[in-house]
């Protein structure tokens, strides 16, 4: 019997995911996609794979089911937004397979990946579609051993059972049947008594052995251990049947061990590790990994005379962070653009794995530290006291930084014994860690992070701790360079567009600028409002590009148009000037453009088009309407282009609203359509200030969209009764 459906299915049309058709849904009574999977892993002789669907309302592809590994080696890549830097997403974003040959391919190509996973295995990722509509993805992994290229035997299965599972996932949607996420198939671990192994026979065999025996299932539990096993781990069977080596053995809790196990599982080539049982016994642990699981051999080691460990760990110290957790975290900073990206990142990342409570990234600039930013803390003001601090003060940010030698204090009694100052303390925590950031020889501040109880820092933490400021530092020195540009960017943008609107009698105006959230964040829309001979002239364009060059040559088409509108010519003579200006420049850059004069006494706008989006005008009565003017091509192609114009009734009352594509492009919906909902939302906009009107076009519109990928320009004026 069907259950309640819980989520519906996202599908798209491939310009935007769009949710299933509404009405009644029932859930697909079969497990259609795990069948699919499972086929699909056993007919091409793949070690695992997931189907991903596309989740609904939003660009990101959920892991619906996975089989032959445990779910928390792809635990990063669980919703993975289609933008991203993964095969999978690759798949669906340019419709094809997507093969990775093996772990040095994977490092060019997929760096994060690389990282998290640094071990020998081929991917293939497909995208799930039909012709119309986009569903999802799939991958399936191979061993290391795997050619290096895909057989066309593989490719054809791989592609046959995408398109099949497409035309299923097709047919649930149109019959309103809802696909959800279903349980990983993942080999059950086996689990024999700890006194039989097969026969009886081989159960005696193995346990004469002289070395330890043991098998691991797919999630690293033991699910058998002979009693050489017990006797080397010391620890009797029955405690380490169903559990993981690392987590019940005290002196195996370091994240390196769990790495092998990873490794063997993901590449199938058979890893070893060293590792010492206190007080100083060496054992070698060699791991022979199946499909299924793995089996450990554990045998005693030579003496390692000149290894050098802090000795055995203490039972109760916890786990700091996973290799995986670092290495993740070491991608996601790699992709931090500025400065805030990484405060936010340390504070998600770092400060929980290693339990602190509160952090402060500081700055150093003309020899004093700043404060680039802090979380954790209850009161904001707290951080005020280290901004400014002179790097000559005596302080343990200072000195941190000074010397490049990262400060441990595990109590507030320690740090006060080598800084009485009031301030090192006065933030309420308990114990700090002062870790400088160095990136390229040069220092660039310090990174404090507080803990809210008294805190010692072993060797291995310390280890890491400095291991991860490093990361940070790099990552800081990136964010600093491109704030620097954006702030740059920001700053030629606004000293090209007016900085206000003047006031004129005959006509109030508003105006809004947004950037593309791609590249530098400066482009070529321009706008302008310009007093012309006792009437009012308004321009808004948009030059090709996203760039500095865009946006120079936007200055000087808008201030051509500016002095050709001052000198009194019509605006047909307006437009063939810019044009043969634009060319005379020998640009490669063309421009669209929309200039227009109102005549307040005869109640009518003059306007001229060059291959610029057209104008809205609602009507005093509420009415609007799109007007079709004529024009000619884009400025900067034509010479002896010419620019018919177009009169329009301008009543008191009336509204012109002159944007940019960028206003009512967006992936997915058709431009007719867009901008017929823009002149839905203008007509049905109640009277209210000009200003209030701007902020909602442009936050209705999308135009607000983290994704935006063009310029936004919006210029409404509306003509006021005249004396």
């Amino acid at each position: 019997m069907a259950r309640p459906c819980e989520e519906v299915v996202g599908v798209s049309d491939w310009r935007g995911p769009v949710q299933a058709p509404a009405g009644r849904t029932a859930q697909v009574g079969r497990p259609l996609l795990s069948l699919t999977l499972a086929s699909l892993v056993d007919e091409v002789h793949a070690h695992s794979g997931a189907v991903y669907l596309l989740a609904s309302g939003e660009p990101v592809l959920e892991m619906a089911v996975m089989a032959g590994m445990p779910r928390a080696f792809a635990a990063p890549w669980e919703r993975v937004g289609i933008n991203a830097p993964i095969p999978v997403a690759v798949a669906v974003r340019e419709r094809r397979l997507v093969w990775v040959s093996g772990a040095e391919e994977m490092a060019l190509r997929f760096p994060r990946i690389a990282m998290v996973l640094p071990y020998p295995f081929a991917l293939a990722a497909l995208p799930v579609a039909t012709s119309r509509t986009m569903y999802g993805a799939v991958f399936v992994t191979w061993p290391g051993s795997h050619p290096l290229a895909l057989a066309e035997r593989e490719r054809d299965r791989l592609v046959t059972a995408c398109d099949r599972l497409a035309l299923r996932l097709e047919r649930a949607a149109a019959e309103h049947r809802t696909v959800r996420p279903e349980p990983d198939l993942i080999t059950p671990p086996t689990a024999p008594a700890p006194s039989t192994l097969g026969t009886v026979e081989a159960a005696r065999m193995v346990a004469r052995l002289p070395y330890g025996l043991c098998a691991l299932d797919l999630y690293g539990r033991v699910s058998y251990a002979n009693p050489a096993t017990a006797e080397m781990l010391g620890m009797p069977v029955s405690a380490l049947l169903g559990t993981q080596l690392w987590a019940s053995v005290p002196w195996l809790n370091d994240p390196v061990y769990e790495d092998r196990y990873r490794a063997a599982l993901i590449s199938q080539h058979v890893t070893s590790f060293v590792a010492l049982r206190p007080p100083s016994d060496w054992l070698s642990f060699r791991f022979y990994p199946s499909t299924t699981g793995l089996s450990v051999r554990i045998s005693r080691a030579r003496a390692v005379a000149q290894m050098n460990r802090s000795g055995p760990r203490r039972e109760d110290a916890p786990r700091l962070v996973t290799i995986s957790h670092v290495l993740s975290l070491a991608g996601a900073l790699t992709q931090a653009a500025g400065v805030q990206d990484v405060v936010q990142l340390v504070a998600d990342e770092i400060a929980p794995a290693v339990g602190s409570r509160a952090l402060i990234l500081l700055g150093s600039r003309a020899g004093r530290l700043h404060v680039l930013g802090h979380r954790g803390y209850p009161d904001t003001h707290i951080a005020d006291q280290l901004d400014g601090l002179s790097l000559s003060a005596r302080s343990p940010c200072t000195h941190a930084l000074n010397s490049g030698v990262p400060a441990f204090f595990d109590s507030r009694a320690e740090v006060e014994r080598l800084y009485p100052s009031p301030e090192a303390t006065s933030d309420g925590m308990a114990a700090w860690a002062y870790l400088p950031l160095i990136a390229s020889g040069r220092p660039l501040g310090t990174c404090v992070l507080a803990y809210a109880e008294p805190h010692a820092f072993p060797t291995d933490e310390r280890a890491v701790l400095t291991s991860l400021s490093g990361l940070v530092a790099q990552a800081l020195e990136r964010a600093l360079l491109y704030d620097t540009k954006l702030q740059l960017a920001h700053g030629l943008q606004a000293a090209l567009l007016p900085h206000t609107l003047p006031s004129l009698p005959s006509v109030e105006a508003a105006a809004r600028y947004l950037p593309a959230t791609q590249g530098m964040e400066i482009g070529g829309d321009f706008y302008d409002l310009v007093p012309s001979h006792g009437r009012a002239a308004a321009v808004i364009g948009d030059v090709q590009g996203h760039n500095v060059t865009a946006a120079a040559l936007m200055g000087q088409v808008r201030t051509a148009v500016r002095a050709y509108t001052t000198v009194g010519q019509p605006p047909e003579e307006v437009m063939r000037s810019t044009n043969r200006l634009l060319i005379d420049l020998g640009t490669d850059l063309f421009a669209s453009c929309l200039y227009l004069r109102m005549d307040p006494e005869r109640e009518v706008a003059v306007m001229a088009r060059a291959g610029h989006p057209p104008p809205l005008l609602r009507r005093p009565d509420g009415r609007v309407r799109v007007l079709d003017l004529a024009g000619g091509p884009l400025l900067g192609i034509d010479a002896d282009a010419t620019y018919q114009t177009t009169e329009v009734p301008l009543l008191p009352g009336s509204l012109l609203v002159l944007y940019t594509d960028g206003l009512i492009e967006s992936p997915g919906v058709d431009i007719e359509d867009a901008l017929a909902d823009l002149g839905q939302r203008l007509g049905e906009a109640p009277e209210q200030p000009l200003d209030e009107l701007a902020d909602s076009l442009v936050r209705q519109s999308g135009a607000l969209a983290q994704a935006r990928l063009d310029d936004v320009a919006l210029l409404l004026l509306r003509a006021r009764a005249h004396a």
